[in-house]
């Protein structure tokens, strides 16, 4: 049975699922598997590649191997507990707000159109502007943004279920509000939240990436792929694309996450082609 459903999963599924647990594996394992320190400067500025230096050293000397190792653990870490946050709320507001429904939905749906008014990037730059760029306030400002979209699907798909007779007949038994989310509304939208979980990691995963690259997200000299690409840019005028690779790096786990969702919306949705 298990044999037959791993036959089943595409080849794109399959190498992002390769790439995602590659990435976790080296994210875990970072101080065994980079060969020095994560702020350890360890050579002159810009060495090239060689046995020493396998992708030469950055803009400070230090190893461009290690800081990339290290990237994935600070990155793909802040993101996936960003992400946590911020679906959690999100998804439990959406589905309070599709079974309480009344002055509750209507007030945490406005709420909802104020964030959604404004740009994220905007927004965001904004706030942390404001409050200063720093790891907790990029984490709360980041899962603030994220919670409108979670909460406008979870709205969405859980107004479907608690119109269905089982969740009416749990009312009229008497069963609590957290009771009726978890037993009766959450296992009927699950693949379609956890569909969305993969899609909204990815666009915090980017978007850490991109505040990185402006100065705002993960501050030095903690490693990170999208400050990587700014401090070492320079090198791209001379003819050396080591600054590519975080860069690469991110747009591989972005799209290897895009495979896996696309073959899970597919598995969900019961189509056969």
């Amino acid at each position: 049975m298990l044999v037959n459903q791993l036959k089943m999963i595409p080849l794109s599924a399959w190498f992002g699922l390769v790439v995602i647990f590659l990435t976790a594996f080296i994210a875990l394992f970072a101080p065994a598997l980079a060969p020095y320190g994560e702020t350890a400067i360890v050579g002159a500025q810009y060495e090239p590649w060689s046995d020493q230096y396998w992708l030469g050293t950055d803009n400070l000397g230090r190893d461009m191997l290690s800081r990339l190792i290290f990237g994935a653990r600070n990155t793909v870490g802040l993101a996936l507990f960003t992400t946590t946050i911020a679906f959690s709320l999100g998804a439990f507001l959406g589905i309070l707000a599709a079974l309480k429904a009344g002055w509750l939905d209507m007030l945490l749906s406005r709420l909802i159109d104020v964030l959604l008014s404004v740009p994220p990037l905007i927004l965001a730059l904004m706030l942390l502007a404001i409050l200063g760029p720093s790891i907790p306030n990029m984490v709360g400002v980041i899962a603030v943004i994220y919670i409108a979209p979670v909460f406008r699907l979870a709205r969405a798909a859980a107004q479907n279920i608690v119109v269905l007779e089982y969740v009416q007949a749990a009312q009229l038994r008497g069963e609590g509000t957290f009771w009726i989310i978890r037993k009766e509304v959450l296992p009927n939208i699950m693949s379609t939240l956890i569909a969305e979980f993969g899609l909204r990691f990815c666009f915090v995963f980017l978007f850490i990436a991109a505040l990185s690259f402006l100065g705002l997200g993960i501050q030095p000299p903690t490693a990170d792929w999208g400050s990587m690409v700014k401090e070492n840019a320079t090198l791209i005028t001379f003819g050396d694309y080591t600054p590519l690779l975080p860069a690469g790096a991110i747009a591989l786990l972005a799209v290897s996450i895009n495979f896996v969702v696309d073959w899970m919306l597919h598995k969900s949705s019961g189509l056969k082609d």
